[in-house]
């Protein structure tokens, strides 16, 4: 356990800078991951021998909320106005979104006079469901060539970013929601505090917000580093999220845990004198588990920094004696997170041969900071690799599904998170 003496020697290493709730200044090192590029700024062949910005990677705990955060580098604009991230290319995630669906409509009775809106929309993957029963939607998603593909399906859309302006300006316009959505959206907005406050103004005075976000309990607990990247400015954990939400009137009635993304939670939030909802068992008892783990104490956030370290150097030794051996090795998937690994771990093309993804968009690009190219799956049947190294490793049952072929010729996988597992 790191002593108190660690922090004191955080707050010389540290830029005097403000929380981004509650403004108090962060002294405190979470995670210090060096520099890294954007991790969704993928790169093109003319661009190889250009200058790539790379921003640091230092994550902090405010010791006043414990919202564990990075600075903001780099504006929203220029990460999400053009975004290379669309959600319909994992087969689970359309899954996961369509069993949502189902659930909420039935729990909370929509029907064609209910409105749903979605924050951060992405190309209609979920939104696509309520319209195939009738109920009306409107996405709120501020890449242009994401939100194209959701209008091409039907889907109204909305191009602008999501805070108090926008709210205030769909709801004159009579688009308040009955149930209002923000799937993986929380921890990419910087500022937390206008995001949530528009949450409030579009939300009808029975309605529901239901948010999905990595848990930070989980993070922890499964070393899960590579899911720090510049897009993502916020960790959170439920204590930290019920005093954001409160200190805007809103309340947090009910709590899902989620195996999605490594360990999410799916919160389920009201107005706070919304009196027809009552405080569910499930966010009593995940209180006190977080209590009981230490989320309001700041030592629970000092190990993690050494277990980083670990992982890193466990997964470059594998690495290494792999090459050593003469074995191939390539990577499936183009990931936010595995830019993440990838560039900590310092793994280029010396130890990837390439890496594929299904997502067009990224395919006959190279990844950003280490320039290792990305193809189409099928490229992986040409060269026949021994080893293929899951970087979206949240979704390695179904990556291992989809390229069950690759045993054929006695290729074998690697997870490289939270420990490195080969898996023939």
């Amino acid at each position: 356990m790191a002593t108190l003496q660690t922090s004191v020697q955080n707050v010389t290493m540290a830029n005097i800078c403000g929380c981004r709730f509650c403004g108090s200044t962060l002294k405190h090192t979470f995670v210090d991951l060096g520099m890294s590029p954007l991790c969704e700024s993928y790169v093109t062949a003319e661009q190889l021998n250009q200058m790539e910005a790379f921003y640091p990677l230092h994550v902090y705990v405010c010791d006043r909320c414990f919202l564990v955060q990075l600075q903001e580098y780099v504006s929203p604009q220029d990460i999400f106005s053009h975004y290379a991230y669309f959600s319909s290319y994992s087969d689970s995630w359309l899954q996961h979104a369509k069993n949502y669906t189902d659930k909420v409509i039935a729990r909370f009775g929509l029907n064609a006079s209910s409105q749903v809106v979605e924050i951060a929309s992405n190309d209609g993957y979920l939104l696509q469901n309520f319209v195939s029963k009738a109920i009306p939607v409107l996405g709120i998603e501020p890449a242009a060539n994401v939100a194209e593909v959701a209008i091409a399906k039907g889907i109204p859309t909305v191009i602008k970013f999501f805070g108090e302006n926008t709210a205030a300006e769909l709801a004159a316009n009579g688009k308040q929601a009955d149930l209002l959505i923000g799937n993986n959206v929380l921890a990419h907005v910087p500022d937390i505090n206008d995001f949530v406050a528009g949450c409030k103004i579009l939300l009808q005075p029975e309605g529901v917000i239901t948010m999905e976000f990595p848990h930070l309990m989980r993070l922890i607990e499964g070393n899960q580093f590579d899911t720090i990247y510049h897009e993502h400015f916020s960790y959170l954990s439920l204590l930290t999220v019920e005093k954001i939400f409160a200190a805007h009137n809103l309340a947090i009635f009910d709590v899902e845990e989620l195996s999605t993304h490594g360990g999410s939670l799916r919160i389920y939030a009201c107005h706070i004198e919304d009196n027809s909802k009552s405080i569910s068992q499930d966010v009593k008892d995940l209180r006190a588990q977080e209590k009981s783990a230490g989320f309001l104490e700041l030592e629970t956030y000092f190990d993690f920094a050494e277990k980083v370290k670990s992982t890193k150097f466990q997964l470059l030794e594998f690495l290494i004696a792999a090459k050593r051996q003469g074995k191939s090795i390539v990577g499936y998937g183009a990931p936010g997170k595995g830019n993440t690994l990838l560039n900590y771990c310092g793994i280029r093309e010396d130890f990837l041969d390439y890496t594929v993804d299904r997502n067009p968009f990224k395919q006959g690009k190279f990844l950003p900071g280490t320039h290792i190219p990305i193809f189409h799956p099928d490229k992986i049947k040409e060269t026949q690799p021994d080893y293929l190294l899951i970087l979206p490793w949240n979704l390695q049952n179904e990556v291992m599904s989809q390229m069950s072929y690759v045993r054929e010729w006695g290729a074998k996988f690697i997870v490289p998170i939270p420990e490195v597992k080969v898996y023939s």
